[in-house]
């Protein structure tokens, strides 16, 4: 059993938490949400910034909140793709500056594979193989978990992923940001049914369709037209009715594939990470067709769908106790396709 300090700095929330394999034993997360909102959207340079200001504060947070020492910790982990680059460098950076200080092993982790392990914090015999569908703000994949390290990507979005549309559409109704919450809690007053709105499909030179890619740019702009059109015959939007049909269509789209993924492959768990994973109408739709199914389905508790450092910490711990470690001369990069991982490793 490994106890892991891990530090989260991928986008806009300074993380850092302590995990004794899958056992959380403090867990910081610094929202920069407030920050972040008069832009309407995360400002690499002003994250940044942010991290370096809060980021000691949260590891001093998350030792006391442990009640640990530095002698107890075993290995110090960080994120180190994919993300924004001037923030995964402040991360990466005190990781690395805390593992030669303290004399301790340093593992980067992906920031994806700690969207798997999020699950892995909430249901201690979750085992591969496994359907995890990852949805957040940068990402919407379908990644067949096979073993740690060990991940392909099944399905994926081929234009907006689904956070990203949840916030581009609340953009279009003028409900501010981060999208995903004001859609969330709009859409349980609201009727799914009031405005019929395209899922999505993904032509193939056949003139097919991939069973588990989505796309949601059409979505958004059959959203832009409507909301357009309403907006001429009335000044006030029925944001509530237009939340709930696009919130319930963008849930019927992943659902969809997800079912069809797991059944195709002969797997009968789907774990869910990421930011659309609090998202009520997903966890609804899913959750009743995989019952129809058969199909065990696993959601992570609210705080760990979005960034987290818990997850990180789950993640390296699992390398850790198969032997590996990360050279200090890891960098960071904006991207790095998850079937990759093992390329942040060595024995």
């Amino acid at each position: 059993m490994a106890t892991i300090l891990a530090i989260e700095t991928s986008c806009d929330e300074t993380a850092v938490a302590i995990v004794n394999d899958r056992q959380i034993l403090s867990s910081i997360v610094s929202s920069q949400i407030a920050t972040h909102q008069p832009y309407g959207g995360v400002v690499p340079e002003v994250a940044s910034r942010q991290h370096v200001e809060l980021l000691n504060s949260a590891i001093a947070q998350a030792l006391s909140s442990a009640q640990l020492t530095w002698s107890a910790i075993d290995g110090i982990a960080a994120t180190c793709t994919p993300g924004l680059v001037g923030a995964l460098l402040v991360g990466v950076t005190a990781a690395k500056t805390l593992a030669i200080v303290h004399q301790k092993p340093f593992l980067g982790v992906h920031h994806l594979e700690g969207h798997i392990y999020a699950s892995y914090l909430s249901s201690s015999d979750l085992e591969p193989p496994f359907l995890c569908l990852l949805v957040s703000g940068g990402h919407t994949s379908l990644i067949w978990v096979k073993a740690c390290g060990n991940y392909e990507t099944l399905g994926q979005t081929r234009d907006d992923a689904a956070g990203e549309a949840f916030d581009k559409v609340a953009r279009l109704m003028s409900l501010g940001y981060p999208g995903g919450p004001l859609i969330d809690r709009l859409a349980k007053k609201g009727n799914p049914k009031a405005f019929p709105l395209p899922e999505g499909q993904i032509s193939l030179p056949e003139g097919g369709f991939h069973r588990y890619d989505s796309s949601f740019s059409g979505l958004k702009t059959a959203v832009l037209r409507l909301t357009q059109k309403l907006q001429q015959e009335s000044p006030a939007l029925p944001v509530e009715d237009l939340a709930a049909s696009f919130q319930e269509t963008v849930a019927k789209a992943l659902t969809k594939r997800a079912i069809a993924c797991a059944l195709d492959h002969g797997l009968d768990t789907i774990a869910v990470g990421g930011g659309v994973a609090a998202n009520s109408g997903l966890r609804q739709h899913l959750q009743t067709a995989a019952a129809q199914h058969n199909l065990r389905v696993l959601f992570p508790p609210l705080e760990f769908c979005t960034d987290n450092a818990a997850m990180i910490a789950c993640a390296a711990a699992e390398h850790f106790n198969q032997g590996e470690r990360s050279p200090l001369t890891l960098g960071v990069l904006s991207r790095m396709p998850i079937a990759n991982v093992s390329q942040l490793y060595r024995p």
